[in-house]
């Protein structure tokens, strides 16, 4: 793990949110390691201590909106965006796609903030990317707390993390963890 903070790192120890094993990522790769973000966040002064630090490396940028997508990215939608006084929305999961529901909206040129709990191949962040510019909105940043895509999760917008994991992940058809015949789980949100 390399992530540049004692305190960062032992916060992710300390709360059990760090778990070995064998691992289905949402992105589809095996690994055998798994960061589950709800047992960070399901402390509130972590929450609170974590994403204050996120949303200090995007001071002074002219952020009105944070978004997030659900449900994973809420809390570090939230906790953003109260750090830095402005409103937080999330876009909902529809028929595979990201929406607006809610009564959430965007307007032509406002400028967003985009927030996630944890990035590996970065298709969620990007399904957000692409909701917000298709309202007309300008995306000024992408906020993660966690990148453990290893350097490979690239946008065309500021990208910073509080950490960055190096935890290997495996194609499933070469997984050396599933050729011992390790039971696989499913940890995430799905």
């Amino acid at each position: 793990m390399a992530s540049g903070n004692n305190w960062v790192e032992q916060g992710l120890k300390e709360s059990g949110a760090l778990l070995d094993g064998h691992f289905v990522l949402r992105s589809g790769l095996h690994s055998g390691k798994f960061f589950q973000a709800a047992l960070l966040l399901q402390h509130p002064d972590l929450a609170t201590r974590y994403c204050s630090e996120l949303a200090a490396k995007f001071a002074g940028e002219d952020i009105e909106t944070v978004i997030s997508p659900a449900v994973g990215g809420l809390i570090v939608g939230h906790e953003v965006a109260k750090a830095l006084g402005v409103r937080a929305i999330f876009a909902d999961k529809e028929d595979g796609e990201l929406v607006l529901k809610r009564g959430f909206h965007l307007k032509p040129g406002e400028k967003v903030l985009v927030a996630e709990d944890v990035v590996t191949r970065g298709g969620r962040v990007q399904q957000t990317v692409d909701l917000v510019r298709e309202t007309g909105a300008e995306v000024v940043g992408i906020a993660v707390v966690v990148d453990r895509s290893g350097g490979n999760a690239r946008f065309d917008a500021p990208f910073k993390s509080l950490a960055k994991l190096e935890l290997e992940t495996y194609d499933p058809s070469s997984c050396p963890l599933c050729a011992k015949g390790i039971p696989v789980e499913k940890p995430g949100s799905k």
